[in-house]
């Protein structure tokens, strides 16, 4: 069933939900704001969406080194209090997000810190690719706005697929630790790092060997 894009913005501003969730919780109430409100808050995402407007500036600079020192990841995650910051779930959650971004590679936190420009390359780009597909002209910015989302779930830190459960993004993960924690929880930054890259070496998928240790 389609979603009614009107809904997911009034269900936004009323439980102040991510946009995933409103979706999803839409789509399984069929439409129906009221059952869908009744959802999120039996899931904790109107609450912890709550707790998400509070300032974090404690938490952790965690790290994550893939066997053999091939790809190194620096991560910082942001909570409220030192004390939830000690926390072993806190910790758990941190070295999470540090071996997903080690596997999954992201450019940036989130969508907003693509520049305006990069996303308009890619759309001239997109929209070449579709006039050459013999696309009709008059669904290709329809096609170009979808694959821009697809741009932002390959390259978004909190819009990828999490590697442990590729049923829920990042977002996702944040907003449920966010609701059993207590606490305002924020990825502010990360760098990743792996070795040679940039300069012409053989080819190995270091993704992978993360990715299998991730899940493993």
């Amino acid at each position: 069933m389609a979603v009614d894009a009107k809904l997911v913005k009034e269900l936004r501003e009323k439980t102040g939900a991510g946009i995933l969730d409103s979706k999803k919780a839409l789509e399984e109430a069929n439409n129906d704001l009221n059952k869908a409100i009744e959802l999120l808050r039996e899931k904790g995402l109107a609450a912890a969406a709550n707790k998400a407007g509070r300032i974090a500036t404690e938490g952790v600079v965690e790290s994550y080194i893939h066997a053999g020192g091939r790809i190194g990841v620096l991560v910082e995650i942001n909570c409220e209090t030192d004390f939830v910051a000690k926390t072993d779930q806190f910790k758990e959650f941190a070295r999470d997000v540090a071996m997903h971004i080690a596997a999954m590679s992201p450019r940036y936190v989130r969508r907003e810190e693509v520049a305006q420009d990069e996303i308009e390359k890619e759309k001239e780009i997109l929209r070449a690719q579709a006039l050459n597909e013999g696309k009709p002209e008059k669904i290709v910015e329809k096609m170009v706005e979808g694959r821009i989302n697809k741009y932002y779930e390959e390259f978004c830190l909190l819009e990828q697929a999490f590697v442990k459960d590729p049923d829920k993004t990042i977002a996702n993960l944040v907003s449920e630790k966010i609701s059993t924690i207590g606490e305002n929880i924020s990825i502010r930054r990360f760098v990743r790092y792996e070795l040679g890259e940039g300069l012409e070496k053989k080819v190995d998928n270091f993704v992978e060997e993360v990715m299998a240790q991730v899940k493993n």
